[in-house]
């Protein structure tokens, strides 16, 4: 009789991940939900409005049509590439050609991870900042890829930050023994909600210009602003189109999570090789998800401005509750989240346990910092999904929580 191993086999690129951060808070979690308790989940940036309407209306039209129940495009439909090539000249003046420098991806997340499997080999350096939302550095660490990080620091201003930024990217590529693939960008960031300006994307096209260095930018929250300034975006930028590539969502602008349509834009060369590797990983999303997606950008855009305007509201109520409560944060410019720094009396615990302890004693969730990298430790993020009702009664509990000690 043969004898097998019944030891779990180990695979190589799984070994290469970290532990899961959030999995820790999400037990504690299930288990107070288990207990019986209401938790109030600001965890995942995960949109609580419907999808406006018209949308939902051109998804159902469409969807009744049989010829569109067969494969799609990897590519991404015409219509709905033609579709972000408008967006794209009316937003930001940028014209893009919707056959070379446009690609439907399947939301942003696959976008990166396709990304990565597209344009890296195992031993390239990605320069990635800390903290970054976690698909920024680990789907280049999945295919053996190296991550270079760039710390951020909080206790500069926004301006002094972009400096340090490009001061640190001076660095790291100077000492490298050979030169970086590529760096990545996301403004507004996900976690910590920073914006930056033309000016810095400007600064950042020159360097890796010169340098021949690939810039990946993340610009997924880009209606979500409250400061009236739009976030620009990097193809602004005149020589930006030689080096760089975006990505973009519906998610967010259109409450659209689940639909899962997102866009790469830019360099043909970088955009043609994650067509290649999306040609063999995939047909595409489903034709009526794309079909509504085109009426979604096509359409009028006044569910966009509520959707901006529900999460500022929530934001302004979050924020001055919570420094009335005693914890000190700062109302965020653009983006779902807050960005809290964990008050001072709580800060030994770090992220994960304040995470924890906010949990069971003030029955409220967050996601812990430490998630998003070892610089993120000395906060937690708040998503601004809950409607005011439940925001002010975690904030009612959070005091408490504060006050008891």
């Amino acid at each position: 009789m043969l004898a097998f191993n019944t030891m779990p086999r180990e695979f190589q690129r799984i070994k290469n991940l970290p532990p899961y951060v959030f999995a820790e808070v999400n037990k504690i979690k299930a288990e107070a939900r288990k207990a019986g308790k209401d938790i109030i989940d600001f965890g995942m940036g995960n949109p609580d409005s419907p999808t406006p309407q018209h949308i939902v209306d051109k998804l159902k039209e469409a969807s009744s049509d049989p010829r569109t129940h067969r494969y799609s495009l990897s590519v991404g439909i015409p219509g709905l590439r033609k579709a972000k090539a408008a967006y794209y000249e009316r937003r930001f003046g940028v014209t893009l050609d919707p056959e070379t420098e446009v690609i439907v991806t399947i939301g942003s997340k696959e976008g990166l991870s396709s990304l990565a499997t597209a344009i890296s080999k195992p031993g390239d350096t990605i320069i990635v900042p800390n903290p970054h939302y976690p698909i920024h550095a680990f789907g280049f660490t999945i295919v053996g890829a190296k991550v270079k990080y760039i710390n951020k620091n909080f206790s500069l201003t926004p301006k002094e930050r972009d400096q340090d930024f490009l001061k640190q990217l001076k660095k790291i590529v100077e000492k490298s023994k050979t030169k970086p693939l590529a760096v990545i960008v996301n403004y507004p960031c996900n976690p910590t909600a920073e914006t930056t300006t033309l000016a810095f994307y400007e600064e950042l096209v020159d360097f890796c210009h010169y340098h021949d260095i690939l810039i990946i930018s993340d610009l997924a929250y880009n209606e979500l602003y409250f400061d009236g300034n739009p976030p620009p975006s990097i193809l602004q930028v005149k020589k930006a189109r030689d080096i760089a590539i975006e990505f973009t969502t519906m998610s967010k602008t259109y409450s659209m999570a689940g639909w899962r349509v997102g866009f790469a834009v830019g360099n043909k060369d970088i955009i043609y090789a994650l067509k290649r590797i999306k040609s063999y990983l995939d047909y595409g999303a489903f034709a009526p998800v794309q079909i509504a997606a085109t009426a979604a950008l096509n359409g009028p855009q006044k569910c966009v401005e509520d959707l901006r305007k529900l999460y500022k509201e929530r934001r302004d109520v979050l924020v001055k509750g919570l420094n009335d409560a005693g914890w000190p944060v700062e109302a965020p410019p653009a983006s779902m989240f807050v960005w809290a720094k964990i008050p001072d009396k709580f800060l030994h615990m770090g992220s994960v346990e304040f995470s924890k302890k906010l949990i069971t004693d003030a029955e409220a969730a967050v996601a812990p910092g430490l998630g998003f990298g070892e610089n993120g430790d000395e906060y937690v993020r708040i998503a601004l999904i809950e409607n005011l009702q439940r925001s002010k009664q975690a904030i009612r509990n959070i005091k408490h929580m504060i006050q008891k000690g």
